[in-house]
């Protein structure tokens, strides 16, 4: 059996298939699965399986009881990309999907072939995608989608493309719900959607004027290319941003390096962080957590937050940060939030221009960090000596190789596609290496 964790996939056959909803009772949970086109739209509303229209148009996909679903995945339509098996609380009954117990998907094949996936993260939405079934290169996955909206069915059926009746009759093959503006509502930060070519978009990407979402989209086909080349772009959780904030970096922040380094960081996070946003520190002697780098507002963050000197944001930089380097607190900081319970891996980008003298002290730590869901990516900036961390590879006592490093004079000077190809090499070997350690499942 293959559990899978909030937005982890695995392969499934071409085959009869048996999806189990656990959770769902008409009139109080109901079930939904939507065929979409490579829009991620419905091409109809027949295209939309619930209650009162049992079956899709071809027969392929069919409920056959409370809660199951039966899949013939040799006969989903060539235009259909994938299917989505998704819930909503129904209007009269309170709360959201957080409080059903046991709201889970199980996946079932031929031979004993199991799929689970529990419904993970949902905290006040009233209706979600729980898994999604879909095509890629000639074959069949599944996906823990486990994101949804707060604005219950209304938003689930028109984010897919489904007609909205704002009548009291009873439908056949549309849904009967209350009255609703023409345009969609915003998914809730976090629900992002993937294209064709597996880039994925954020909702706050829509705020960005026409310019910049371009020079996005751009960076973040760069970033997918390196993940697909390398066998991760499926992969979504976290992504941790630290900068070193020292008297020596003050070049790299007065000629904007910094400041762009971080702009490149974003499109790392919208493809890799579930909520498409940058968790961001900055340190010297101490550090100090600053808000996250949200997709539509890093450039005003970026104004906000990356110097060297003053207070900004309540923060003093002098006094609670410092100019000199010590690794030690902010690594110990970091490695406490990352939970050893948890299955959500963990990117952490560490940005600095040297230090790393405290060599045991460093090692220890990174021995104790294999054992966590996250990998290392140390980058070292101009020409200093960077200690310990030219020493990670054939670093022994991990119980993976959870951390990699590569230098460069100037951040500025790599292009995107390279910047992207030396950040993101190594991570793909470290999540395969932490799921057969059980690091991540």
């Amino acid at each position: 059996m293959t559990a899978l964790t909030r937005g982890a996939n695995t392969s499934v056959a071409t085959t009869a298939t048996t999806i189990g909803v656990t959770g769902t009772s008409p009139g109080s949970v109901d079930l939904f699965v939507f065929q979409l086109d490579e829009r991620r739209k419905v091409r109809s509303d027949e295209d939309l399986v619930f209650f009162n229209n049992p079956t899709s148009p071809e027969g392929a996909v069919t409920l056959v009881a409370q809660g199951q679903v039966r899949l013939d995945l040799a006969a989903i339509p060539a235009g259909i990309e994938r299917i989505a098996i998704a819930v909503s609380v129904d209007e009269t009954v309170t709360g959201p999907l957080s409080a059903v117990p046991a709201l889970a998907v199980a996946v079932t094949q031929p031979g004993g072939t199991t799929v689970t996936a529990a419904a993970e993260g949902l905290t006040t939405e009233r209706s979600a995608v729980l898994l999604e079934v879909y095509r890629r290169n000639g074959a069949w996955k599944v996906r823990n989608v486990s994101a949804g909206w707060n604005d219950g069915l209304v938003a689930l059926v028109t984010e897919h493309g489904v007609a909205v009746d704002d009548t009291p009759a009873q439908p056949t093959t549309s849904i009967s719900v209350p009255a609703v503006t023409a345009t969609a509502p915003t998914p809730p930060a976090g629900v992002a959607t993937v294209d064709a070519d597996g880039v994925r978009t954020v909702p706050a990407e829509a705020k960005l004027s026409l310019e910049k979402r371009q020079k996005l989209d751009l960076r973040k086909k760069e970033v997918a290319k390196v993940l697909l080349a390398n066998g991760a772009r499926d992969y979504v959780g976290r992504v941790i941003l630290v900068i070193d904030k020292t008297g020596s970096m003050s070049r790299r922040y007065s000629d904007g390096e910094v400041q762009e380094t971080v702009r490149r960081m974003v499109p790392v996070a919208t493809q890799l962080d579930a909520d498409g946003q940058l968790e961001a520190y900055l340190y010297g002697v101490n550090f100090a957590k600053l808000p996250d780098v949200t997709v539509d507002r890093a450039d005003q963050w970026i104004d906000e937050y990356i110097h060297l000197q003053g207070v900004h944001g309540g923060i003093d930089y002098d006094n609670e940060i410092g100019g000199f380097n010590d690794e030690i607190p902010i690594m110990t900081e970091v490695l406490a939030g990352l939970d050893e319970n948890t299955t959500v891996p963990t990117l952490i980008l560490f940005f600095t221009d040297g230090g790393f003298s405290k060599r045991s002290a460093i090692e220890k730590l990174m021995r104790r960090a294999s054992a966590r869901p996250a990998f290392w990516q140390f980058i070292g900036i101009g020409r200093s000596s960077f200690g310990v961390l030219e020493k990670l590879d054939t670093m022994s006592g991990r119980k993976v190789d959870n951390a990699g490093f590569f230098s460069v004079n100037k951040v500025d000077a790599l292009s995107d596609a390279e910047l992207y190809r030396l950040l993101l090499s190594e991570y793909p070997d470290w999540l395969r290496a932490a799921r057969a350690a059980h690091i991540l499942r």
